[in-house]
């Protein structure tokens, strides 16, 4: 097993960057980092150096998707068994050239999706300026695929993943901490971002993000809700962008790891929200996370 420790960013190319930065920042509950012509970084309440980066870019997609490790020691070893198992990698481990440093590599999955992971970035240890709204860290990701059964054995078998519980055959969500799920897959016609979730504390602190989204003429797209696998409080939105993110709290925890075995949850209304309020997704909510195709990292060589 490589020894993901957690989910750290998700980094995301958009042609409307000082769009999306500024709602991120004045709307959503971030603050900024640090900002350039072309790159614009965010932290949330928690110590993590950022859970959100973005990057000007023609089109949106995904630019990567960022991982934890213990220690410089555990992401060296982690370039050595993927590389034995074939994986390219597109950055060698070294010192990051990025906000907050660190230690790190990057390496392609089988659908070009870039994926980091780092140890030793910075952290914050500045007192946090409270809001209304405070997105602590990124909760999860969840991403379309073209084949979830492959996705996922690379995830499980590759990179140390574990099935926590399948939507039918449609999505397959995956753990590497005792949270429910850090990254999940949802089948689909291509590979693209379909949402992003960021963590508040409590379901009044949600609904208060819920307030401030429409005060700024943003209308929810989904939710407020309960799911049924991660049994979180979920409510999702559009950025200027396109790009789809939710506000979540209270996400399921494994307890025993001995005891778990994965669940697989029926696509009924009343499982993809228990309370009954929000139901299935409209049609226009699922076309908005089935995204643009996304080919990801073409050129890998580009990179390294």
């Amino acid at each position: 097993m490589l020894g993901i420790t957690h989910l750290r960013h998700i980094s995301l190319i958009t042609p409307f960057l000082q769009e999306q930065a500024d709602f991120y920042e004045n709307v959503w509950g971030l603050d900024k980092v640090s900002q350039d012509d072309t790159n614009v970084y965010f932290r949330g309440a928690g110590p993590e150096n950022h859970i959100l980066s973005l990057h000007a870019g023609e089109k949106r997609g995904l630019h990567h998707i960022a991982f934890g490790m213990v220690d410089k020691n555990a992401v060296d070893r982690a370039a050595e068994i993927l590389a034995a198992k074939g994986v390219k990698i597109v950055s060698p481990p070294d010192y990051l050239d990025e906000e907050g440093k660190g230690y790190g590599l990057r390496f392609v999955d089988p659908e070009n999706r870039c994926i980091e992971l780092s140890a030793w970035v910075e952290v914050h240890t500045s007192i946090w300026n409270k809001k209304n709204v405070d997105p602590v860290k990124l909760n999860h990701v969840v991403m379309n695929t073209k084949d979830l059964d492959m996705i996922t054995d690379f995830y499980m078998n590759i990179l140390g993943f574990k099935v926590t519980d399948w939507s039918e055959h449609q999505m397959s969500f995956l753990r590497c901490n005792r949270k429910h799920h850090s990254i999940a897959f949802n089948q689909d016609k291509h590979a693209s971002v379909n949402h992003i979730a960021y963590e508040v504390d409590t379901v009044d602190e949600l609904m208060r993000g819920i307030s401030n989204v429409r005060k700024a003429g943003y209308q929810e797209i989904w939710g407020p809700g309960r799911h049924g696998p991660g049994n979180n409080i979920f409510c999702y939105f559009q950025d200027p962008g396109k790009f789809v993110m939710e506000y979540t709290c209270y996400l399921e925890t494994i307890e025993d790891e001995s005891e778990w075995r994965a669940r697989v949850w029926k696509r009924v209304p009343h499982l993809m929200d228990q309370w009954g309020i929000a139901g299935s997704p409209k049609p226009e909510t699922r076309a908005a996370m089935g995204g643009e195709p996304d080919p990801g990292w073409v050129d890998v060589k580009a990179l390294v």
